[in-house]
């Protein structure tokens, strides 16, 4: 059997190539999005199918087998695509597959401004998820494909609003490359207040660069209140201890007013960050320093450890500040969701735990392994290779 996948461009017959355009009008089948297939050029085959998922294509075609077939997506079959999957199954089944582009949407936007696409930052958020605020903090325009209500336009544009960038300036493409095309362009704080086509994309322009920074923040940046900090030196030690890279999934066990927090936040713009406090007061510190530094990779997780791990997602490092006794117990949790992770504890959550995890002396434990003094009462222990068991007594 032949199978080509066409790229249709903005959806209509005027956006195909001329290969694609002779691709459909030979083929005994064609399959794709109802949308793509009332759109199809004269000349073409009744037997449609509204087909286009991997496994509904491969038993589509064997059920119906036929000499020539398509399978025609929106847009580019480079860009994105649901190609980039069947290609590697169709082979496999020993068909003959024939790839052929389309005009893809970052370029029907870029046509429709008057301006090259060469320097974008291509992003997808289409059914997907992503970091816009990360995505953005860049010297050259966002460009995102958009889909669904959590990933819209306006959603997109009140997360960026939320990180502080809310004049910046930027533009939502809808039904592009058709008739009713339409560009809008207005600050992110405006736009995240719009109401766009489902067909959209957005381009958002430069965003402010943060400053070059190294961890350990001033104290008087954090808001406080009467929670106990982390303070400076301890999270600057405790960061460089659990190397933390951009992309981490990181957890702060009891987070106090969520220093260490923001702290992981920017320090991994691209990951995710979960501060877990189970103090009423402590919480709503995280959330105010949260919105100071515009932390939107940041979650809090209310709720007392280790019960509150259980459905988050896997740590690549962990801070452990505060554990109300349950030390052990989120050790547990930590190393059953990821047993190579990186994990610091202060020494000062160790001594709370009803006398368990006795100081000998500074920079030694009962088990004679070695805590980094980081200043009065503050200690970090690495647990990623470190039987714990000794405080259980």
């Amino acid at each position: 059997m032949k199978i080509t996948l066409v790229g249709m461009g903005s959806g209509l017959p005027g956006s195909l190539t001329a290969q694609g355009l002779q691709a459909l009008q030979t083929a005994g089948l064609i399959l794709g999005a109802k949308r793509l297939l009332q759109n199809l050029p004269d000349g073409c085959t009744p037997n449609r199918k509204p087909i286009y998922l991997p496994d509904e294509v491969l038993a589509c075609l064997q059920a119906e087998p036929c000499q020539t077939a398509a399978l025609v997506y929106s847009g580019d079959t480079g860009f994105y695509s649901g190609a980039a999957a069947l290609v590697p199954k169709l082979r496999a089944q020993g068909a003959e597959v024939t790839v052929l582009p389309g005009i893809s949407s970052v370029q029907l936007l870029a046509a429709a401004l008057g301006r090259p696409w060469q320097n974008w930052n291509l992003v997808s958020a289409h059914g997907c998820a992503c970091a816009p605020a990360a995505e953005c903090r860049s010297d050259r325009p966002t460009f995102f494909l958009t889909g669904g209500r959590n990933t819209s336009p306006a959603a997109l544009c009140e997360i960026l609003a939320a990180a502080g960038f809310g004049a910046v300036q930027a533009t939502v493409g809808e039904n592009l490359g058709t008739p009713q095309q339409k560009l809008i362009t207005d600050t992110v704080q405006t736009l995240a207040g719009g109401s766009f086509a489902p067909l959209s994309v957005l381009l958002v322009e430069p965003c402010p660069k943060p400053q070059p920074r190294v961890p350990g923040l001033p104290d008087e940046a954090f808001i406080r209140g009467k929670t106990p900090m982390t303070k400076q030196e301890v999270r600057a030690a405790a960061l460089a201890k659990l190397a933390v890279a951009p992309t981490d999934t990181l957890w702060d066990v009891g987070a106090g007013t969520g220093s260490v927090s923001v702290e992981m936040a920017l320090a991994a713009p691209m990951g995710q960050v979960y501060a877990v406090e189970c103090d009423a007061d402590a919480c709503a510190l995280v959330r105010q320093n949260q919105a100071k530094f515009a932390a939107s990779n940041l979650t809090l997780i209310a709720g007392k450890a280790p019960e509150a791990l259980q459905n988050l997602p896997a740590p690549d490092a962990v801070f452990i500040g505060g554990s109300k006794g349950e030390l052990p117990l989120i050790l547990d949790a930590v190393f059953a969701k990821n047993p190579a992770a990186r994990v610091c504890v202060t020494a000062i959550a160790l001594a709370k735990r009803n006398g368990a995890g006795r100081i000998v002396g500074v920079g030694e434990t009962a088990d004679g392994s070695e805590l980094l003094a980081l200043g009065a009462d503050h200690y970090i222990h690495d647990f990623t290779e470190f039987d714990y068991g000794w405080l259980e007594n």
